[in-house]
């Protein structure tokens, strides 16, 4: 994937390497039997860092939830609440589903715990209108075609979560696969030919190079 410029936040650091901050994020999903659905978020175009970019609900962990994959579920899930209105969901309950560092040529870097949620029935995502502006229920397909269409605006790893996503007709088939599954560490690298960058997984041509 090449990108022109960089997103907010997102900028190449040509220094020292960033050590990454521990973050989590929820894939909220809905539908059960029938057809997957799943909540973006978009923060707020004045925000520093992600400025007007779509996003799955998510931030980094805060010192008091401790460490290891514990603190990854609070986090999680206290960032739901924060940035959708959603709660009730058990932070034990949510399922891993990936895990993604951000490339060591980016200045700001996390490393984030995804986790897959059943939406809680009866609740009704909303946004604070401060850090996050608007929401949605995009099926992955129809979130990668918005994107397409720039009528919203993804950042490489959501989008190769949606492309992972989009194999998946429901939200049953999606949660039957991901529960207990093995999840492997994914850190892409930037690699800079000339004015474009471009970002390269694992296994991918001159990402060892």
């Amino acid at each position: 994937m090449e990108i022109d410029t960089p997103p907010p936040g997102e900028e190449l650091n040509d220094g020292e390497i960033t050590e990454p901050r521990q973050a989590a994020s929820v894939i909220l999903v809905r539908g059960g039997d029938e057809a997957l659905e799943l909540l973006l978020v978009k923060r707020t175009e004045k925000a520093r860092f992600m400025g007007g970019v779509w996003v799955f609900p998510g931030g980094a962990v805060d010192a008091h939830e401790g460490d290891g994959d514990a603190a990854h579920r609070l986090a999680a899930v206290r960032e739901l609440e924060e940035e959708a209105a959603v709660s009730g969901v058990d932070p034990e309950s949510v399922v891993k589903f990936s895990r993604w560092i951000t490339p060591r040529e980016v200045k700001v870097r996390f490393d984030t715990h995804f986790f897959l949620a059943p939406a809680p029935h009866g609740v009704e995502p909303c946004v604070d209108g401060e850090e996050c502006v608007d929401l949605g229920w995009f099926s992955p397909q129809d979130a990668l075609q918005a994107h397409q269409d720039g009528r919203i605006l993804l950042v490489f790893p959501t989008i190769k979560h949606l492309e992972q996503l989009s194999v998946f007709a429901t939200a049953h088939e999606l949660l039957e696969y991901a529960t207990g599954r093995d999840v492997v560490a994914v850190e892409p690298r930037v690699v800079l030919s000339g004015e474009t960058a471009r970002v390269l997984l694992p296994g991918e041509p001159g990402y060892d190079d």
